[in-house]
This record gives structure tokens, C-alpha cells and sequence, in this order.
């Protein structure tokens, strides 16, 4: 579970695993590739088995090709060293592709896990983990993962094929001096050693500061009218500012460790070089080796001295890798609360929707210590409309919150079609149940679409047919483009209301037994109102309907009202049978019609009493 600020619990303090181990982990992902990895080891093996073999090329051409007068015989050591060029440019060409591939789709496969991870989530998830924290780890970690998964991989095996064997070759051109550079090879990965765990550790602090950054600038983009009503730019753009200047720091202090690493690394090796060709150069001299010997020893001791520089530099991006993977690891291991059951009971196919709430008892995650609905027991038989009112707080959203299985209670029952809710697949209960929330979420795309999010499988016909229903098809028509306009970030290119009688028009497409209506018509003027309820109403017919009403106007023809306050029902009835009783219902009446005394109080006023 995530605590606030997006930090999941005990992230901080239980011990790290080692960085090869959070890498491993990639592994799984790579499997389903093996026969392409096999193909493009095949290709990197050729290709450092060639570039093993250009330095014994160069000593032909220095200890013979350069002592005969024969031009033929210069031209066949040169012809030969073109050819091997040649080989091991097009195998290296054809392994940074494979491998390069191999990281796009292991990447991309992660991507998609993580996403399908946190879309399943339930909402208390949400409660603790901001918006932005998930999407850095979407986006930041997975392309710190895919420089490893990718370029990593490509550089990291080229550089360990070419270490062991430039190793095994500098032994086989002059083992005195291969002794040499085994005894100065402890001084180059030593600082590898002992920085790794430093740079690691850094790079997960800046990787959690991004993450702060991009949380809030997601919170605040996503209310940019709020901010800009409020005059709030220049207060949030110093809080931004503050927040990108705490990662920079801390990405700063990374990079000094990782260039500290860098720049030793090249010192010791190519010092380790240098040792090697100043003791060479006198065995030349001594004539216990030929200039060719020592060319070949020379370029071998390059390689390998490349190989370990460029090792040295992926284990720093495996340092930042690791804790990017470390972060994914805590989304993919992190189990939603509402789960599917091991063998889900299904729901009978026939009925209308006949809804029970047996002893409820429950409380939210993040309030642990307070009833949300305490004892509550109500039954919604088929086809009947049931109206929750009450003051805010009262539990009229929690009810919708549990019908919907975004929570379970702690305590008692719900029931659908006779099948405990705990039981059945959650997405088989939401299956029979359309909602109209009072905010309406529309996505990033045509009306078309936003309106076919009610059923996925619907084609054209069906979704004109439910916009006319919702009297949605009027104003569509008349979008530049029609149902196919495109609506903006969440929908701003329309009004409220036409905001409402989209999400109106999924509830319609999608048809389901069961209809949540939370204040519905709440966002539309009078004459938009008075039509779309009765959409609404013929939608209703022979349907299971619970509807939150935040105006009592709306709900006078329900079937019966519930009263809550604190969690408990506290009354229903009929409109004219709890008005007549008194009580809280009265109140609330009062309040906005003014039956009792005469005086209409404002829609406002009753906003501050209802939820």
C-alpha cells in the first residue's frame, strides 16, 4: 500500500536488494524473446570473434607485410584487414538492431503490465498515491530501464565478449605481459565496486524527486482553471520551480558520483596501458618480442581497456536502472485490495437487478476510525427507484462506492441478484450496472468513442441511437465534425451540461439492469433538464435505479426515499409521507421548497445541507 506523497510503505526502510538482483528481474519480461536473443548473441559473437581478429592482422602486416619488397603480398595482409572490417561492421550493424529491438519490445511489454497493474487498482490505492508518481514510473523508469534492456545490453555483452576474449589473446600474444595487466586490473574495477552502490542510491532519490515534480505538476494542470481563477501561477510556478530545483540537486550530486567513477575508470585503464607499453617497448629493445607482438599485445590491451571503461559506464546506468526497476517492482508487486476470487460465483443472467445490503458496516481506508455506513441494511427490489438523501457525509456516495465493489465493507453483506457481491468477479458486477456520476469524465477523444466507453463492442448505429435517447444526438450533429469531433482534455470543448448527456448516452449503450444516477440532470438548464429526464424515466422503466438526489425536485417520483445521516438510514418513505413525519426529510424540504413557511430558499443554500 502507498502511503501519502506517493511513498509506498516501508519503501524507505527495508533493506535493498543488489542491483544485479532489481535487473534480474527484467528477465521474466525477456523470455517470451528467447529465440531473438539467441539470434542476436549469434551475430555479437561473430562480431567480436572478428574484432579479436584484426589485431593479429595488424601484427602480420607490421612483422611481415611491412619487411618484403613484394607490393602483392602488402596488398593481400591490407585486403585481408578490409575484409574483416567489413564483416564485423555488418554483424555489429545487424546485433544493435536485434538487440535495440529487444529493449523497444521487453520495454514496451513492461509498460503495458505496469499500466494494466494500476488501471485494476482499487480506489484506495488512489487515495495514497498521487496521480503523477504513477505516471513517472510509467514514463521516467521505464526508459531508464530501456537504456539497460536496450543500448545496456548491446554495449555490456559486445564489451564482455571482447574483455574475456582480448584477455585469453593478451595471454596467448605474451603471457609476461598479460601477468602485468592482471595485476593492474584490480586498480580499474575496484572504484566500479565501491561506487556502484553510491551512484545506485542517488539515482533512486533523483528518480523519486522527478516523481514529486510530476505529481504536482499533474495535480495542478488538471485544475488550471482553479489556479488561474485564484491568480495561483506565480505561487505554483515557485512551488514547481522548487520541486525541479530539489531534483536537479539531487540529479546533480548523481552525476558528479557517476563522473568521478567515469573519469577514473579511463585513468586507470589507460595508465594501466601505458605500464604495459613502456615494459613492451623494452622488450623490443631487448628483442625478447617482435614490433608486431607488441602492436598486437597493444591493441588487445586496448580492448580490454575500452571493454572495461565501457562496462564501467553500464554499470552506472544499471545503478539507475536498478532503482527504476526497484520502483516498477513495488507498482507490479503491490496486490489490489478487491481481487477476483478464486472460483467467482456468477451472477444469474435473468432479472432485473434485485439489490440487498444485509449489516453494512464500513469504514474508508484513510479514515479508518470513522462509520461511513454503520449497520446499514436496505433492499432495492427489481425495477424499483430508490432515492438516497441526506446531508453531506450522510453515506449516499459510500453506497454507490460499495455497490460498485470499489471497496468492501468490514462488516455484513451485499447482495445482487442473490449472489454475495465478495463472491462474484467484480468486473461481472460492474457489468450490470450503468452510472451517471454528477462529474462527468469524458476522455481525450470523439464523441464517437467517449460515448462507446458504455460498451466497447457497439457499432455506430447503436451509439447514434443511444445519443438520441440521452437528446445528446442534436448537438453532436452540429460538432465540426460530427460524432466524430474531437472533445479536448477531458471534455472542455463542451458544455456541463452536453458534458452530462454524453455520460447519459453511455449509460444508455450500455443497458445494464442496474442504474446509478448521481444527481444526473444536476449540470443542465431547464428545458435540457426537463428532456433528458425523460430519457431518463423511459431509460429507468423495468430497471433497478438508485438515484442520489442533491435537488429534491428530482426525486418526488422515486418509488420511495431513503434518509441517511451518520451511516444509518434514519427513515423512507414516499416525498409526501416523510414530509408529513417531520424529521430531518422536512428540514431539508424546508429548505428548498418552503412548504412549511412560505419561503424559497436558494438552490445554493440546500448544496451546504446535501452532499
Amino acid at each position: 500500500m502507498a502511503e501519502p506523497g506517493g511513498r509506498f510503505a516501508g519503501s524507505e526502510d527495508r533493506p535493498r536488494a543488489s542491483s544485479v538482483k532489481q535487473v534480474r528481474q527484467i528477465l521474466p519480461f525477456m523470455r517470451p524473446y528467447l529465440a531473438h536473443l539467441g539470434v542476436t548473441l549469434c551475430f555479437l559473437i561473430l562480431a567480436a570473434l572478428l574484432a579479436l581478429s584484426i589485431p593479429v592482422a595488424v601484427r602480420q602486416v607490421i612483422d611481415h607485410g611491412f619487411s618484403t619488397a613484394e607490393p602483392a603480398a602488402i596488398n593481400s595482409y591490407f585486403r585481408y584487414l578490409l575484409i574483416l572490417a567489413l564483416g564485423f561492421a555488418l554483424f555489429s550493424a545487424l546485433r544493435y538492431y536485434f538487440v535495440m529491438w529487444l529493449g523497444e519490445r521487453v520495454v514496451a511489454d513492461i509498460r503495458a503490465r505496469v499500466y494494466r497493474q494500476v488501471i485494476d487498482m482499487s480506489p484506495a490505492f488512489f487515495e495514497s498515491t498521487p496521480v503523477g508518481e504513477v505516471l513517472s514510473r510509467l514514463t521516467t523508469d521505464t526508459t531508464l530501464v530501456q537504456s539497460v534492456v536496450g543500448a545496456g545490453i548491446s554495449i555490456a555483452l559486445r564489451s564482455t565478449f571482447t574483455l574475456c576474449g582480448g584477455l585469453i589473446m593478451l595471454f596467448v600474444t605474451s603471457s609476461r605481459l598479460a601477468v602485468l595487466i592482471l595485476v593492474l586490473f584490480p586498480v580499474v574495477v575496484l572504484p566500479i565496486l565501491l561506487y556502484g552502490r553510491k551512484i545506485r542510491k542517488l539515482s533512486r532519490a533523483s528518480q523519486d524527486r522527478i516523481a514529486d515534480a510530476s505529481s504536482l505538476a499533474g495535480e495542478t494542470l488538471n485544475a488550471v482553471q482553479v489556479v488561474q481563477a485564484f491568480t495561483l501561477e506565480n505561487f505554483l510556478g515557485r512551488r514547481f520551480s522548487d520541486s525541479v530545483e530539489r531534483a536537479f540537486h539531487t540529479a546533480r550530486a548523481r552525476l558528479r558520483a557517476s563522473a568521478l567513477l567515469s573519469g577514473i575508470i579511463v585513468f586507470t585503464s589507460f595508465g594501466a596501458i601505458i605500464v604495459v607499453l613502456w615494459t613492451g617497448a623494452h622488450a623490443v629493445i631487448e628483442g625478447s618480442v617482435s614490433a608486431g607482438t607488441l602492436g598486437q599485445f597493444i591493441l588487445y590491451a586496448v580492448m580490454v581497456a575500452g571493454s572495461t571503461t565501457a562496462l564501467g559506464e553500464v554499470w552506472s546506468d544499471v545503478q539507475r536502472a536498478a532503482g527504476a526497476m526497484e520502483r516498477l517492482m513495488e507498482l507490479l508487486n503491490t496486490r489490489p485490495q478487491i481481487t477476483i476470487p478464486a472460483e467467482p460465483v456468477p451472477l444469474p443472467e435473468d432479472g432485473q437487478g434485485h439489490i440487498r445490503f444485509e449489516a453494512v458496516r464500513f469504514s474508508y481506508p484513510s479514515r479508518p476510525g470513522q462509520h461511513a455506513l454503520n449497520e446499514f441494511s436496505l433492499e432495492v427490489r427489481p425495477g424499483e427507484t430508490v432515492a438516497l438523501v441526506g446531508p453531506s457525509g450522510a453515506g449516499k456516495s459510500t453506497v454507490f462506492q460499495l455497490l460498485l465493489r470499489f471497496y468492501d465493507p468490514q462488516a455484513g453483506r451485499i447482495l445482487i441478484q442473490g449472489v454475495d457481491i465478495k463472491q462474484a468477479d467484480p468486473r461481472e458486477v460492474r457489468g450490470r450496472i450503468g452510472i451517471v456520476p454528477q462529474q462527468t469524465a469524458l476522455f481525450a477523444d470523439s464523441a464517437l468513442e467517449n460515448i462507446r466507453y458504455g460498451l466497447p463492442e457497439a457499432d455506430e448505429a447503436a451509439i447514434r441511437a443511444a445519443a438520441k435517447a440521452a437528446m445528446a444526438h442534436e448537438f453532436i450533429e452540429k460538432l465540426p465534425e460530427g460524432y466524430h469531433s474531437f472533445l479536448g482534455e477531458k471534455g472542455l470543448r463542451l458544455s456541463g451540461g452536453q458534458q452530462q448527456r454524453i455520460a447519459i448516452a453511455r449509460a444508455v449503450l450500455k443497458n445494464p439492469p442496474i442504474l446509478l444516477l448521481d444527481e444526473a440532470t444536476s449540470s443542465l438548464d431547464a428545458e435540457s433538464e426537463k428532456l433528458v429526464q425523460e430519457a431518463l424515466e423511459h431509460l429507468m422503466q423495468e430497471r433497478t435505479t438508485l438515484v442520489i438526489a442533491h435537488r429534491l425536485a428530482t426525486v418526488k417520483k422515486a418509488d420511495r426515499i431513503v434518509v441517511l445521516d451518520e451511516g444509518r438510514i434514519i427513515d423512507s418513505g414516499s416525498h409526501e409521507e416523510l414530509y408529513r413525519r417531520g424529521g430531518l426529510y422536512a428540514r431539508l424540504a424546508d429548505l428548498q421548497f418552503g412548504e412549511r413557511d412560505g419561503s424559497v430558499e436558494v438552490e445554493e443554500l440546500l448544496h451546504q445541507s446535501l452532499i
